[in-house]
């Protein structure tokens, strides 16, 4: 199976679909990788548009080796998911997410790093770090601050809950819902809107939007880093074996 599927639609759009729904399109290396690649290859388009196969739009990393994990593979997933995050900062044209089903975790952040995000009415929202023995330091507890807000930003990061796509909107972290079978068309609408303008300035529009995320850049390798630093520790090996086993994790007390 081909981890990411490419395909150029009407007013000259690339989609990116993310292609693992046995595991909700949840991002390994060679994925994140191929994404990287998709994004590069795009930049003859007018827009992108990235998207998930089999009804989830993305459950971030891959958590099947958290259980019992190396520093060298935990190492090659975070650097492999900033090296994404950044490619779609750094595609010169607008990256729209069409969320048509769960963003959680990385998927999340996945939706912080794109330009624009219009969701389908069943799509949710949410991070899952702590509960899983992680901490989302590539967006959420930076930049999705100044996108909805400090306060609102730690609390999806701090307590993992799940949040609609009504109250993702409400809350700026998405600009628009629709109804889950108008979700294609209306992205192609906005693709087409986005088509009709300069992509010269358009680029630049983007570009220098990016000022934030730039500033944030320090703060995601300084985060990742630790979580390097956190490899095999009890609160990591707890919260995948949780996961896995679909049940509720059995953190240590604090030191």
């Amino acid at each position: 199976m081909t981890d990411v599927l490419v395909e150029r639609g009407a007013g000259e759009t690339v989609w990116i679909r993310l292609n693992r729904p046995e595991r909700r399109n949840a991002f390994d290396p060679a994925m994140s990788a191929a994404v990287v690649e998709a994004l590069e290859d795009a930049a003859s388009a007018r827009a992108v548009v990235i998207t998930g196969s089999g009804g989830s739009f993305c459950a971030g990393g891959s958590l099947q080796q958290l259980s019992t994990p190396t520093v060298g593979e935990m190492r090659q997933l975070y650097k492999s998911t900033l090296r994404m995050l950044d490619a779609v900062r750094q595609c010169p044209r607008p990256v729209i997410a069409a969320v048509n089903g769960a963003a959680a975790g990385g998927g999340n952040e996945l939706v912080v790093a794109c330009d624009v995000a219009i969701a389908a009415r069943s799509a949710t929202f949410g991070q899952t770090g702590p509960r899983v023995g992680s901490s989302p330091v590539t967006g959420a507890t930076n930049v999705m601050g100044l996108q909805i807000g400090e306060k609102r930003a730690k609390e999806l990061a701090l307590f993992c809950r799940r949040y609609t796509a009504e109250q993702a909107e409400r809350m700026g972290l998405v600009n628009a819902v629709v109804e889950d079978d108008l979700l294609e068309q209306t992205v192609t609408e906005w693709c087409g809107e986005l088509a009709a303008l300069s992509p010269r300035y358009l680029e630049i529009t983007k570009v220098s939007s990016n000022v934030w995320w730039n500033a944030a850049r320090d703060s995601f390798s300084a985060g990742l880093g630790m979580l390097v630093q956190a490899v095999g520790s009890p609160d990591m090996t707890e919260g995948a074996a949780a996961f896995l086993e679909k049940r509720k994790p059995n953190f240590p007390p604090p030191e």
